[in-house]
């Protein structure tokens, strides 16, 4: 770990390692049916001529590279290879539209574009005609369409040819020596749930630090012995959670990184690629959960009263802090090899732990893993700080936390509740903005991350609230919607919420039913805005009741409306890590909102709970 420590850049601590391990496996792919595998040493190879390929083409230190495509090996090679150019890597997701290419493009004036596939490189070539910059586009896989007029297009297999004919590998492996850990890495852009997204711009030395305070980690969970470890990338490497937690924490740990065929088939991934390490957003553990749970109905009687044994003795334990008596010890012992290890075999078998990241963690899921012997790790973290601040420790999980901070993080309260951290990890600014750069990191280097939080006497971070979430009602409380939301999607029959209520004198929500639920029920299909199946709103009624019972008053749900369509991305109203854009959510349901504050509307529906 301290290679990462003393490295000077990303290019720089994955050709170390390269040199190292030479034919190890390190990059694997399903192509054509089957996993093919890539050594250190022939993506380093890779990365050289692509390095190569890029500066024949023009691209030069502190030229800003575009890249957007799905997760797979040439994602990894061209973002390693555009940063040994000296040039910055700004990712892009894939489900941007052509509107929002153009805006990454010209943000960040972009020279080049690599892209992955031929419908990917159709609305990234439309978005480069329209860009100021109009910056030239690789694309990956063929067959490759002619491009709009002005606008230059090379083939992947071009820019590694003229790249390997340069003859340039001492050359690009001098650039790299000379790269520092306070230059440029990529600019990551926000996802946007307030506005434009912005792009954070990271250093090498913040995603290093990241690194190192990560494979600390690791290194717990190994009991301080090195591993082989081996992780399942799926979540997009263009967020900054993946970008660091799934393709440079492998990198710095000397690991092999298997890219999911898809999220549809990431179960049979799974028990196929047996990982060691997963990192994902809590949206999938609560799916898995369901899962589970929906299995265990078609299981029999006794395999059923076994589950719910080891799951009921696993909180006891947890509860009492690892205790139980000696009966239930032995009980336990027992569950661990009925109950557990089949459950951990759905996993691959030698998953050492879930990470979970990008949005809260549910303590009920957090804890229903736990109790079946799965180690899942809350931590928090955000682009703005290239992204991990904190995360639970091995054997020391505390599921309402999210852990204490990483090494080299400081971290502090602000009078007014506001978590601020400063350290190397902190972003260097947002591209081109200096008002919003002064807005987050003040004089002393404290960036203000927008959340409020207290910490523990153990010293774990406990996030309380989002600030510019918060709903004030127009009796002065403070409302945390997010918390809300998370209890309501918890139940049954409910896929996604709103909680609204600023300003307000209680609180409503926009509620999307399970589509499964809705299917079964057969609700019209012409309900295409609101809902009004009666037994659908009279099963989401009571799913509100029982949220609302463990509520305060404040916080209760008085009125809430049933959404035929779903927040996507498609839609605009989910960005592409899956939060909820509250803005645009209020803008196109400003009606449906209004009306549930009337006496007169017809669309609102009101839960048996509503006393105040």
């Amino acid at each position: 770990m301290e290679d990462i420590r003393a490295c000077k850049s990303l290019p720089g601590l994955f050709f170390g390692w390269a040199a190292r391990l030479g034919e190890k496996p390190f990059l694997v792919a399903r192509r054509d049916g089957e996993w093919r595998t890539q050594s250190w040493r022939a993506v380093a190879d890779e990365v050289l001529a692509l390095s190569a390929g890029l500066e024949r083409l023009g691209v030069t230190a502190g030229d800003r590279v575009a890249l957007i495509g799905e997760n797979r090996p040439e994602w990894a090679i061209a973002d390693l290879a555009i940063m040994a150019t000296g040039a910055i890597t700004v990712p892009a997701y894939t489900t941007n539209t052509v509107a929002d290419h153009r805006h990454i493009l010209d943000n960040s004036g972009a020279k080049l574009a690599i892209v992955s596939t031929p419908a990917l490189a159709h609305r990234v070539l439309a978005a480069a005609a329209e860009a100021s910059a109009r910056p030239g586009v690789i694309v990956i896989d063929p067959p490759f369409a002619e491009p709009p007029e002005g606008i230059v297009r090379h083939s992947w297999d071009e820019v590694m040819a003229l790249g390997r004919a340069s003859g340039a590998e001492a050359h690009v492996r001098a650039r790299v020596a000379g790269l520092r850990r306070d230059h440029t890495a990529c600019i990551i852009h926000t996802s946007g749930t307030g506005g434009v997204p912005k792009g954070v711009m990271l250093s090498h030395g913040a995603i290093l630090h990241n690194c190192y305070g990560a494979a600390v980690l690791v290194d717990d969970l190994n009991g301080g012995v090195h591993c082989d470890e081996v992780f399942l990338s799926f979540l997009p490497l263009s967020h900054a959670y993946e970008h660091t937690a799934g393709l440079f924490l492998p990198i710095s740990i000397g690991a092999t990184i298997y890219y999911a065929d898809s999220i549809e088939h990431l179960s049979a991934n799974m028990l196929e690629v047996r990982p060691t390490i997963m990192t994902a957003v809590p949206r999938l553990y609560d799916s898995i959960r369901i899962r589970i749970l929906k299995g265990l109905g078609k299981v029999g009687r006794l395999r059923q009263t076994l589950f719910h044994a080891a799951l009921s003795l696993g909180e006891r334990r947890i509860a009492q802090g690892g205790r139980l008596g000696p009966l239930d010890s032995l009980a336990d012992r027992v569950l661990d090899r009925v109950v557990r290890d089949k459950i951990r075999d759905r996993f691959g078998g030698r998953l050492k732990a879930f990470v979970s990241g990008g949005a809260p963690l549910p303590p009920e899921v957090g804890r229903f893993f736990l109790s079946l012997g799965v180690t899942i790790l809350q931590g928090y973290g955000q682009t703005e700080a290239a992204p991990v601040i904190s995360v639970n420790r091995p054997g020391r999980v505390r599921v309402e936390s999210v852990g204490p901070v990483i090494e080299g993080v400081e971290i502090r309260i602000a009078a007014d509740g506001e978590i601020l951290v400063r350290g190397e990890m902190v972003m260097q600014g947002y591209w081109q903005d200096p008002a919003s750069t002064a807005a987050a990191i003040d004089p002393d280097g404290w960036l203000h991350t927008g959340d409020i939080g207290v910490i523990d006497p153990d010293g774990n971070l406990r996030i309380t609230d989002r600030k510019k979430d918060i709903i004030v009602n127009s009796g002065g409380d403070n409302v945390s919607p997010q918390r809300i939301e998370c209890l309501l999607t918890l139940q049954p029959g409910i896929a996604q919420a709103m909680v609204h209520g600023d300003r307000r004198p209680h609180l409503v929500a926009l509620i999307v039913p399970d589509p499964d639920r809705v299917q079964a029920l057969g609700a019209p299909a012409r309900e295409r805005v609101v809902i009004e199946h009666p037994r659908l709103k009279a099963e989401i009624a009571h799913a509100v009741e029982q949220v609302n019972a463990h509520l305060a008053p404040v916080e209760r749900i008085r009125r809430f409306t049933v959404l035929a369509e779903p927040f996507s991305v498609e839609n605009g109203l989910l960005t592409p890590t899956m939060k909820i854009r509250r803005h645009l959510i209020r803008e196109s349901h400003a009606a449906i909102l209004d009306g549930m504050y009337e006496d007169r509307s017809v669309r609102a529906s009101r839960p048996k709970v509503e006393a105040m």
